[in-house]
């Protein structure tokens, strides 16, 4: 009788602790899974980021596809959107990538990419978790074994592709000097590139790779980036840009150390691209800031609302034939380019900005609607999320508050909202709290961490 699947994918991959859950025999009853799941001899793409142990996974992951009869083609260490644009370049048919994202360095994990792409569907993922949970691989006989072979042009021609969709000239004419923060990660091949590409002195922090992150940890928020905040100032830079660790995020610094979070650009960008469409869909999560829509509106824009993961609001842009989309957290999706988060294609757009309209990055966002959004987590056993939310929930709907649970609880209040939703990669619960000032902002957070703190400390299911 078949075993019942446990759900091994988050919101965008799995992602699990080195030398804990995730081991050798973890990693090859995933890729066995993949590997049977998948139509026989079909060319593979097996990327990976700087982790200490992604290196070893992805040998353990070709040899795996390689066994199951599948031709696979390892690009190296890439950032995760220059891997997803190398699977339809080559033209494969699935794509593997070895990265946690921006998860702190004891992670390790393992995303799908789809032929076309885009990360792969949810029932593709369901049906990997079947075939783990059945102890099912796929096998062949000696002479139907894969072949493993290596392509060493994936950055070369994903920097291509980003230069082709910005005005480089235009850009060069510029001559702006930017601190790029790498952050140890799978920018490195990459970002510096393009950014000399695009005729920009470039001075980098945290410029090779180290999986165990020395600079600083792999998420690029304002507490991380001390050194990028002080640097740009220091030397004249016009701005500071960082990634996170396998950078498909991209975040921002003006000209005097000034962190800009992301739902600034997200909001900036959006605008930019709605204004010169004359209109169009814009996709962003339930977790995205009001000043997103405020915007937008204005210039003919539209605001379609997705459960929080890269995977659900792709495929919404998809859907939707959206010009724009991404999330708060400086992970922002450019369908002219491709249906991914892509921190190089960020920066790029950001410069190409900078340069059609001859502002700095300080003025091109000092006209944006101002909205002060707090992101806060709370530590919750896996087997108490939903529990937590259905009785949040129950309780603010007694409360009379008015409530969306798109994903997670969103509690809509006179002066600002209040997000709480389940971490898709950890045990925790992650509030964000929005409001037009950060004292309210705050107060609203902090609400919504003493009502998930309350229910915690009481009994389950109480």
């Amino acid at each position: 009788m078949p075993s019942t699947p446990v759900r091994l994918f988050g919101t965008n991959g799995i992602r699990e602790v080195v030398g804990g859950p995730l081991t050798a025999p973890f990693v090859t009853s995933i890729v066995g899974a993949i590997g049977h799941v998948l139509p026989p001899g079909l060319p593979i793409v097996v990327g990976w980021d700087g982790r200490t142990a992604s290196p070893a996974m992805a040998r353990l992951a070709s040899g795996t596809l390689a066994l199951a009869g599948h031709q696979v083609i390892e690009v190296g260490v890439l950032p995760t959107p220059a891997v997803q644009y190398n699977v339809v370049k080559l033209q494969a048919q699935f794509g593997v990538i070895l990265t946690a994202s921006h998860n702190p360095p004891e992670f390790d994990g393992i995303k799908c990419i789809s032929g076309d792409g885009l990360e792969a569907t949810r029932s593709v993922e369901e049906a990997i978790e079947r075939s783990v949970a059945d102890g099912t691989g796929a096998a062949v006989p000696f002479d139907r074994v894969g072949d493993i072979r290596t392509d060493s042009e994936g950055a070369r021609r994903y920097v291509e592709g980003i230069l082709q969709q910005v005005d480089s000239a235009a850009i060069a004419r510029r001559k702006l000097t930017v601190v790029l923060d790498c952050g140890n990660g799978a920018s490195v091949p990459t970002s510096p590139t393009l950014l000399r590409r695009l005729g920009c002195r470039v001075i980098t922090i945290n410029g090779h790779l180290d999986g165990t992150f020395p600079g600083h940890l792999s998420e690029p928020t304002e507490a991380n980036l001390a050194d990028l905040r002080a640097t740009v100032p220091a030397v004249g830079a016009h701005l500071g840009i960082a990634h996170d660790g396998d950078a498909d995020r991209a975040v921002f610094v003006d000209h005097a150390g000034n962190y800009l979070p992301g739902e600034r650009i997200l909001t900036l960008l959006a605008r930019e691209f709605v204004r010169r469409a004359h209109g169009g869909v814009v996709v962003t999560p339930v977790s995205a800031s009001q000043s997103v829509e405020d915007a937008v509106r204005p210039l003919g824009g539209e605001v379609v609302y997705t459960r929080v993961g890269s995977p659900v609001v792709t495929r919404e842009m998809l859907a939707r034939h959206a010009l724009f989309g991404g999330e708060e957290n400086g992970g922002l999706i450019f369908p002219s380019f491709q249906l991914a988060r892509d921190g190089a294609m960020t920066a790029a757009a950001v410069l190409d900005l900078m340069a059609r309209h001859e502002v700095t990055l300080a003025d091109a966002v000092r006209d944006l609607p101002v909205y002060s959004l707090i992101k806060e987590k709370v530590g919750c056993p896996i087997e108490r999320r939903e529990e937590v939310l259905r009785r949040v929930t129950a309780e603010v709907i007694r409360a009379g508050d008015r409530v969306l649970t798109l994903d997670g609880v969103k509690v809509f209040r006179s002066d600002g909202w209040i997000l709480l939703r389940p971490s898709g990669t950890e045990p925790l619960i992650r509030v964000f709290a929005e409001a037009r000032d950060e004292p309210t902002a705050r107060r609203l957070a902090h609400e919504g961490l003493s009502l998930v703190g309350k229910i915690l400390a009481s009994p389950a299911d109480a």
